[in-house]
Formats: C-alpha cells, structure tokens, sequence
C-alpha cells in the first residue's frame, strides 16, 4: 500500500508541477492482476483498483494494523471494465459495467474476479474508516439519482449520478458517485466551491488516448492545475478546488469522505474571485 501524508495549502502554492503531481495524481491504478492501493493521510481515504485476471482477494496488509480490510472500514466499488464479480463473505455480486457495490463495515472476505480474464474487469474502490455496520448493496446506475445540469452553452451540459448517499445508499462517512459530459462539453464543476468538512478524489476515465482533462485544484485564489489523462485519479483536500475541463467530453468518479454526508454542503466560489 502506497502512503500519502497530508499537505497545508501554506506549501502546495510553492510546490513545482513535479511535486504537485507527486502528492496528488494516482497514476497505473489499473494493472492486470493486481489490487493497488494508496492511502491518504487527508481523512484516512483508501483510494485502489482491482483488474482480476484471476481471482483476487482484498487483503488489509500491515499498514491499516487490522485483522482483514473491513474490520473498522466500509468500501464503495465501481465496474469501468469487463463483468465480473464480487464475493463478499460467500455471496456473489455480479457488477456489470458502470454498476456499483457497498460493503459495510465488518465483511471479511472481499474476492474480485471477471467473467472474462481477456476482457477483466476493473473495479475502481474508495474505503474510509467507519463506526457502524450498514447492508452491502448492489448498485445499478438506472437506479440511482440522477441530476441533469448546465448547458451546452455553457460548455458543462452533464448528468450527475449518485451511488452512496444518505437516503439511498446508506454509509458511515462515504459518499460516492458518476459524473458524465455530454458531447460539446467539457468543464465540470464550475462554478467551483470547496467543503471544508470533507475530502474529495476524482477518477477520470472514458477518454481517448491522446484527450487530457487539465484539473484544477488549490485555495480559490492560489490555483494550480495536474495534467491528467485517461483513468488516473486526484486526491482534493478539503481546502481545495476541485474543476476540470478536457479536450472533450469525459466521465468522472467522485468519492468523499470527512465529517458529514451533505451533498449540498459546499462554500461556493464568485468566478470574480478566482486566481
């Protein structure tokens, strides 16, 4: 499991775009028959990827000090690649593309396979600790909420899917979802805002291999930008920014984690005021 330490927004409007991307790009998180992880200091997050071309179990390894990965954690899991599986304490889950799983705290063995191991699955995850127990539930995105936003004028014309919230999907501390451009769009969420209350990572994927999303990110008034490209993740601290705007429409997966589970709970930013 890699580590990430915190970072105080006094240093990062010093840092080189090498450092920047050093501490909050995720890049490779999608390896063929291998589980990544990374955990971040900001909130305790688990940010990884499972793409079985075997069976693969989630293991906590010796850097959460628990007996298995779920003991004091919960997890949300979503399929960007082939169907495939997950076997929680002996039931399966079958998750086809874009489907999602909860599990709760307390599920012991968490097992990733594909249907086809030429065409794996690659199950995307965010983990943070947890305090009670809440269902594993399956996921279908048609089920979801959905919300339609901006416009094309705008250049923001996008539909937000919301997995893992209050009222749906019940969870400790995280909450989760999909965001999706129509053609001719490009910019997400701008106007921007941070939430101090909680952390945010974004996973950009569906994009062709020479589009790139530039991601933004710092105090509203110190901005700095990461160069991301297809299926590479940004770890948001709870001070920060967090936009976007590509060379062409793209999805994106949001997770939070943090003090509260209020979708709405944001400090919104004038466009007069960023830098």
């Amino acid at each position: 499991m890699e580590l990430r330490t915190a970072a105080s927004p006094k240093d990062v409007k010093h840092y080189t775009t090498d450092r920047l991307r050093e501490e909050f790009l995720i890049q490779d998180l999608f390896q063929a028959g291998t589980i990544k992880t990374i955990y971040s200091h900001i909130d305790r997050i688990i940010v990884g990827s499972a793409v079985p071309t075997k069976p693969l179990e989630l293991t906590a390894g010796e850097e959460i000090r628990a007996k298995y990965f779920l003991e004091r954690r919960e997890i949300g899991i979503i399929n960007i690649g082939g169907k495939g599986s997950v076997t929680v304490d002996g039931t399966v889950y079958e998750l086809s593309y874009k489907d999602g799983l909860y599990i709760g705290m307390g599920s012991e063995k968490i097992v990733f396979s594909s249907e086809n191991e030429a065409e794996p699955a690659k199950f995307y995850f965010n983990s943070a600790p947890a305090h009670t127990t809440y269902p594993t539930v399956l996921i279908k995105p048609e089920n979801c909420v959905n919300v339609e936003l901006g416009s094309l004028e705008g250049s923001n014309h996008r539909v937000i899917t919301k997995y893992i919230l209050p009222g749906q999907v019940e969870s400790c501390q995280l909450v989760m979802g999909m965001t999706s451009l129509k053609p001719g769009s490009v910019w997400n969420t701008m106007p921007c805002h941070t939430h101090d209350r909680r952390m945010e990572v974004y996973l950009y994927f569906e994009m062709p291999e020479d589009a790139l999303v530039f991601h933004y990110m710092g105090e509203p008034t110190e901005t700095r930008h990461i160069v991301m490209r297809n299926e590479e993740a940004v770890i948001a601290p709870s001070w920060s920014i967090h936009s976007g705007s590509g060379t062409q429409a793209y999805t994106f997966i949001w997770g939070m984690v943090g003090e509260n589970q209020d979708f709405d709970d944001m400090d919104g930013v004038q466009m007069k005021d960023i830098k």
